[in-house]
C-alpha cells in the first residue's frame, strides 16, 4: 500500500512541477478593498457577507473586529453543523469547540482547543489575544478562563446532535479514528485497549493506510481592511466522532489559518489530522513570500501533502495583500468565498480536485499521457 501511494504521489508531483515550470497561473485580480475571503460556499457565505458589511457599515471596524463577526456568524448559524454548536460530537456525544484569531501586524494570535460549554468560541479566543500574553488555552481552564471574561456556560449538545452519536453507536461506532487497539475498531465500539508489541513500521503503514475524516468543513477567514491591515482566524467544531480531546488543525497557529500583513494569509479546512502536520497555510504564505502568485502558492502547498498522503481531502484558500487570491484542494471540489471593494454580492469559487485541475491544464496544452 505505501509503494501504491508513493508512486501515485510522485506521479501528482511530477504533473505539478510540469506545469509550475511551463505555465503561470495568474491570481484572480483583487476587487478591491475592504475584502474578505473564507473556505466554503453555501452557508459559509453568510460569514463572507457579515464580515465584508460590517467593514462597510462602520469604519471603526478593524480587520480583527470583522474576523470575529465573520466567525461568530457561522458559530451562531451553525454552518454545515461543522461549526459552533450541536455539531460533530465526540465518542462521548459531546461537542467541543475550537478557534484562533491573528493580527497580521504584530503576528500576536489568540486560540481555544477543547472548549467545553461555551458557544462564542471565536469571542474566547479574541478575548486570549487581548487579555492574555498567551495564545492557546484548553479544555475546561479555557471554559474557566472565558466565564471570567464574561462568557456564559451552556449545553453545546442539542437533539440533533445527541441522536447523530446514538445512530452512530447503534452502527458500533463507525466509522471512528481508533488503530491499532482491541477489540478491532472497524467493527465494534470500545472501551479499547492498545494491542501489544506494535512495532513502528506497523504505525508507519496504519497512518499511510489512514483514508483521513469523511466530511469536515472549518470556517477559516482572511480579512484586508480598507487600509491594508489583515487578519485571520479559524472556528470549528473538530471531527464527527473523535476521541475525545482531541484537537485538529483549526485553532494551531500556521495551519488552519496564518497571516502576515507584509505577505498574505491563508486559510484551510480538511483532514486536521493530516493537515496540522505540514502547517499548510505557514508554508502557502511563506510561498508568497518567494515569489509566488496566490493560486500556485495554494497549489504547491497541497501537492506537498498530497506526496505524503494522496487519498486525503484538503482545501486552502491564499491571498496576498494586494487581494489577488487562489485555492486548492484534493479529495473533493472545494469552494471559497469572497466579497471586496464594491461588490454587491459574495462570490464563490469552486475548485476540483489538485489531481484533476493538472489534467485539465495538461489536457489544454496538448500534454503526453505519461510523463
Amino acid at each position: 500500500m505505501a509503494r501504491r501511494h508513493s508512486s501515485c504521489a510522485s506521479a501528482v508531483l511530477s504533473i505539478f512541477a510540469l506545469f509550475a515550470a511551463s505555465t503561470c497561473v495568474s491570481a484572480s485580480r483583487s476587487p478591491g478593498f475592504p475584502f474578505v475571503i473564507n473556505t466554503w460556499g453555501g452557508a459559509f457565505t453568510a460569514a463572507t457577507d457579515a464580515a465584508y458589511l460590517a467593514l462597510i457599515a462602520n469604519k471603526n471596524t478593524s480587520a480583527l473586529d470583522a474576523v470575529e463577526i465573520g466567525c461568530a456568524a457561522c458559530e451562531k448559524n451553525q454552518c454545515d453543523t461543522t461549526v459552533g454548536y450541536g455539531g460533530s460530537p465526540d465518542e462521548s456525544c459531546e461537542t467541543t469547540l475550537d478557534a484562533m484569531i491573528m493580527d497580521g501586524i504584530s503576528m500576536k494570535t489568540g486560540a481555544v482547543a477543547g472548549l467545553r460549554r461555551i458557544k462564542d468560541a471565536i469571542g474566547v479566543a479574541r478575548a486570549v489575544l487581548e487579555y492574555t500574553r498567551h495564545s492557546l488555552l484548553v479544555g475546561d481552564l479555557a471554559t474557566q478562563f472565558a466565564v471570567e471574561n464574561g462568557f456564559k456556560e451552556q449545553d453545546l449538545t442539542t437533539e440533533a446532535s445527541k441522536e447523530k452519536c446514538e445512530a452512530w453507536k447503534r452502527a458500533n461506532c463507525q466509522s471512528n479514528y481508533r488503530l491499532n487497539v482491541v477489540p478491532d475498531p472497524s467493527t465494534s465500539c470500545g472501551p479499547y485497549t492498545p494491542l501489544p508489541g506494535i512495532d513502528q513500521q506497523t504505525v508507519v503503514r496504519s497512518v499511510m493506510e489512514d483514508e483521513g475524516a469523511v466530511s469536515h468543513d472549518t470556517i477559516s477567514m482572511v480579512v484586508i481592511h480598507e487600509s491594508g491591515v489583515m487578519a485571520a482566524g479559524t472556528s470549528t467544531n473538530g471531527a464527527s466522532h473523535k476521541v475525545p480531546g482531541r484537537v485538529g488543525d483549526g485553532p494551531i497557529v500556521g495551519s488552519g489559518s496564518y497571516v502576515d500583513g507584509d505577505v498574505g494569509g491563508c486559510g484551510a479546512t480538511g483532514d486536521g489530522d493530516i493537515m496540522m502536520r505540514f502547517l499548510p497555510c505557514y508554508q502557502a504564505v511563506e510561498n508568497l513570500r518567494q515569489g509566488m502568485s496566490p493560486q500556485d502558492a495554494a497549489e504547491d502547498t497541497v501537492a506537498r501533502m498530497l506526496r505524503k498522503y494522496p487519498n486525503m481531502s484538503s482545501g486552502i484558500v491564499v491571498v496576498n495583500n494586494k487581494g489577488e487570491h487562489g485555492g486548492a484542494g484534493s479529495g473533493w471540489t472545494f469552494t471559497y468565498s469572497f466579497r471586496g471593494g464594491g461588490m454587491e454580492s459574495t462570490e464563490v469559487i469552486s475548485v476540483p480536485p489538485l489531481p484533476r485541475r493538472l489534467e485539465e491544464r495538461r489536457n489544454s496544452y496538448n500534454m503526453p499521457e505519461e510523463i
